[in-house]
């Protein structure tokens, strides 16, 4: 387990050097809140779950499919590490290890999309997506 999550702390903290764009100025800060965010999410991810699930059912919109927090992976404009609670059928949320977030930006710079896709790997650039799974909660992390 130790080892899954120095490699996982590690890829993302790689992304995130890869996701600054060339104008950002490289911060060995940024890598270690990264770092320390990717960890938190592992740690809390299964309170996390809970919570969603409890608050969702609280105020009646409660879903009796699979639940699970993965970390999201963004790509476009910027770098960032956040979660996301994913739904679907138990074996496909099983499949689904991350999120990627792709942004881009529609009819020059009126509105900005954020596509938010689920795939069965951490790894940004080899991954498929995984279809019958959807994003049903968004966790943002206070650094």
């Amino acid at each position: 387990m130790k080892k899954r999550l120095l490699v996982g702390t590690l890829l993302v903290s790689l992304l995130a050097v890869i996701a600054v764009p060339a104008s950002q100025a490289f911060n060995f800060g940024d890598i270690f809140k990264v770092g320390g965010i990717s960890i938190l999410i592992d740690k809390f991810s299964t309170p996390l779950n809970d919570f969603i699930n409890q608050l969702t059912f609280k105020h009646g919109a409660g879903s009796e499919y699979a639940t699970k927090v993965v970390p999201i992976l963004s790509v476009g404009n910027h770098g960032y590490i956040g979660a996301a609670q994913v739904t679907g059928s138990q074996d496909l949320v099983d499949k689904t290890q991350a999120v990627i977030q792709i942004e881009g930006n529609f009819h020059g710079n009126d509105f900005r999309v954020k596509a938010l896709v689920p795939i069965d790997s951490t790894n940004p650039i080899n991954f498929s997506r995984v279809q019958g799974v959807g994003v049903s909660a968004i966790i943002d992390v206070k650094i």
